[in-house]
């Protein structure tokens, strides 16, 4: 009986590994399709309704204590299981989240000895798969040299990508940040600017579906990564060894048995999938527990507008003052504070904040030895016992977050300052904002004081450079689609004044209208918005554009995409956790585009109010929910209930 049992074992194994494997979604769409090569290296594919949307990609890594790219096979595999989770997020781009998906798991052996797992989470849009990598011998940690871990795309591909910066590039040697222009439709087989690209990665295949690549579960216990593009395969690589200094490894250290992030794959028929996904939260955890509960909204910032120049006491107090009209909850006090406004008068002027209800958040610099950039204050976050003095003393004097700037690196080293930022800032009850920084990776959910990072080329280029003023409606096409979609943006816009100064007289000027400034405060995403406006808006801006502003929520309980094409248009809706609906798009064609908007959203006979061609009116619902607008150039929409 033994030996027939063996035979029977045996001869179970070799079937599984011969044998190609399929992980497929509830509803039988979306499937992942794995088999091993002639050279052992564990291979996938992944097919939309029958079709390929990731052709044959490896798996795989190479450690420092074991090659596990090839000369592999498939060892064992778990029954697919059904999970399913609700949960909620206060500082998220919807308020409930429900999933329901299958995962299964495949351990590719080298020899006898298990190398790693793929696990893959499956739902009717979205995968997920990560690694885990066992201990070999008598070695419990490994240095994680390289993956091979590849997204092949089907040849004619077009991609939507934001190229890789050079690191220690950029204002005083504080790359990358992921600010560089996306490119909109182009081919494949270009690496960017010769260093790749930067997650996420929008494709759209010959068949007309929709492809978006990340990752997330990014922790201090790994590394970010970006792609590297060679023909049609786009690979996953760590980050370059001058990033942070060049101090710390490019290559992730882990404990073994440890995991890797979870890289992402979104796959629709339309932009819907993308703009809608929750996959970058559903396979994460919180890192820890709110300190307290945190209060979002709508916050002014006078750096853009004034620059350097309006960091003074007087200024700052005007702004404060401004935020108070508006109803507004918060003020950013912008860089130099320190030395043009001081520790003293800063208490003083927080406290004269808290007079008129409005929360402060105040400028950091980042940096100790990883950049050049003068601004302060400096020195001040960079190691545990300076940082936890500073919080000390900002939770004493009652600021309410903080704006981190100049964090440009994807090593393991800067992922673990992000987490000891974000567990410090939490036991003084301090919210967080980054800038010049990577790209958010499921933090929404693991860290309940995370804000928003920029991690996009933002509204601060609309005050340096023309060219961005000229193209602003270009990029309003894609953030919502792709760098919004995947995690909070504070990209600091919706200015209504004409001009970026503080006379509204003269620089860079604004060649969007006004409803398209409203509909981008509704496009894009996260809880505390610092918006562009100015205290001489109160008096020439539209009175119509400030009382929008004035109302406009930052937090929102549903999404809704409805049509768009990343570089011509976008039209979404997003509803206010209080219930009420908006629906904003823009058009960055060269002319007025004529759109029947979807007004499902709406009861049929109910009043809504209308922002189009720089005017307020009103509109009542007609009997098919519908209403045909046309959008100028550079211009706005925007419906609300």
């Amino acid at each position: 009986m033994k030996l027939r049992f063996f035979t029977f074992q045996l001869s179970l194994f070799t079937f599984v590994a011969m044998t190609a494997q399929t992980v497929s979604s509830p509803d039988g769409n979306l499937k992942v399709n794995l088999s091993v090569n002639a050279e052992g290296t564990p291979v996938y594919n992944v097919t939309f309704g029958g079709v390929a949307v990731v052709e044959d990609s490896p798996l795989g890594m190479a450690t420092t204590v074991g090659d596990f790219t090839k000369g592999l096979a498939l060892k064992e595999q778990t029954t697919p299981t059904t999970v399913s989770d609700k949960y909620t997020l206060a500082n998220g781009k919807q308020a409930n989240y429900e999933f329901t998906a299958v995962e299964q798991t495949f351990t590719y052996n080298r020899g006898n000895n298990p190398a790693f797992d793929v696990t893959f989470h499956v739902d009717n849009n979205n995968i997920a798969f990560r690694y885990k990598v066992y201990k070999q011998r008598d070695r419990l940690a490994t240095m994680v040299r390289n993956e091979v871990t590849a997204f092949t795309m089907p040849e004619g591909t077009k991609t939507f990508l934001c190229p890789q910066m050079t690191p220690q590039g950029g204002f005083a040697r504080t790359t990358p940040s992921y600010e560089t222009f996306y490119e909109y439709g182009a081919e494949m087989g270009k690496n960017g600017q010769g260093r790749g690209y930067t997650f996420p990665a929008l494709f759209e295949t010959p068949a007309n579906l929709w492809v978006m690549v990340c990752e997330t579960g990014v922790d201090g216990s790994y590394c970010a990564s970006r792609l590297e593009c060679k023909g049609r395969t786009y690979t996953v690589t760590y980050p370059e060894d001058t990033e942070f200094g060049g101090v710390g490894t490019s290559a992730p250290g882990i404990m073994l048995p440890g995991y890797t992030p979870w890289r992402t794959i979104t796959v629709g028929k339309t932009l819907a999938p993308m703009a809608e996904t929750t996959i970058m939260w559903d396979v994460v955890a919180p890192r820890f527990e709110a300190s307290q509960q945190y209060k979002y909204g709508r916050s002014v910032w006078s750096w853009i507008i004034r620059m350097d120049a309006s960091c003074n006491f007087d200024e700052q107090k005007e702004y404060i003052d401004f935020a108070a009209q508006l109803g507004w909850e918060y003020i950013l006090i912008d860089a130099l504070w320190d030395t043009n406004i001081g520790y003293d008068r800063m208490a003083e002027l927080v406290a004269y904040a808290k007079t008129k209800g409005v929360g402060v958040f105040l400028w950091y610099n980042s940096n100790g030895y990883w950049n050049d950039a003068p601004q302060g204050p400096r020195g001040k976050l960079h190691t545990m016992i300076e940082r936890r003095k500073e919080m000390a003393w900002l939770k004493k004097v009652g600021v309410k977050g903080l704006k981190i700037d100049f964090v440009g690196s994807d090593k393991q080293q800067t992922m673990q300052l992000y987490e000891d930022i974000f567990a410090d800032a939490n036991d003084y009850g301090l919210m967080i904002i980054f800038h010049g920084c990577t790209l958010p990776r499921g933090w929404e959910r693991m860290y309940p004081n995370f804000v928003a990072c920029e991690a996009v080329r933002a509204s601060e280029n609309l005050s340096f450079s023309q060219n961005d003023n000229n193209i602003e409606a270009l990029a309003a096409t894609i953030h919502p689609v792709l760098r919004n979609a995947v995690g909070n943006m504070d990209f600091g816009g919706s200015a209504l004044n004409k001009f970026y100064s503080k006379n509204n007289q003269r620089g860079n000027h604004r060649v969007t209208t006004d409803v398209y400034a409203l509909a981008t405060a509704i496009l894009f995403q996260t809880p505390v918005q610092n918006f562009a406006l100015a205290p001489n808006n109160l008096t020439d801006a539209p009175a119509w554009a400030i009382d929008f502003m004035k109302a406009v929520p930052t937090t929102w309980s549903n999404i809704r995409f409805i049509d768009g094409y990343p570089g011509r248009y976008i039209i979404m809706a997003r509803q206010a956790t209080d219930g009420k609906w908006y629906l904003a798009g823009v058009n960055a064609t060269k002319e007025p585009l004529k759109v029947t908007l979807p007004l499902t959203m709406f009861p049929a006979g109910t009043d809504v109010t209308l922002y189009l061609n720089d005017s307020k009116t009103t509109q009542r619902v007609n009997k098919k929910q519908t209403l045909t607008v046309t959008i100028p150039t550079n211009g706005g929409v925007v419906v609300n209930n």
